[in-house]
């Protein structure tokens, strides 16, 4: 697909001489690097639970999961709360 797309003149010149180091055309310079820039920020937006679990026996006998005050007082007991 052709398009077109305004390049700051630095920019360009840098990505001219860079092609032509690597002896490659601008275009496929141009492609890889938006396609390295699209799969970053696919990565990046991928989210991941990080792993919250910790040592223990679950919940202890006697505790009612449907009883959040008594639960958020055994959660800061000894902690002034």
């Amino acid at each position: 697909m052709k398009t077109t797309v305004e390049i700051s003149d630095p920019l360009m010149s840098e990505a001219r001489k860079a092609a032509e180091r690597e002896g490659r055309t601008l275009r496929s310079l141009l492609e890889e690097g938006l396609r390295e820039v699209l799969a970053s920020r696919e990565r990046k937006r991928k989210f991941r639970l990080r792993d919250g679990s910790f040592k223990g026996k679950g919940v202890q006998p006697g505790i009612d999961l449907s009883d959040w005050e008594t639960i958020r007082s055994l959660i800061y007991e000894e902690r002034g709360g």
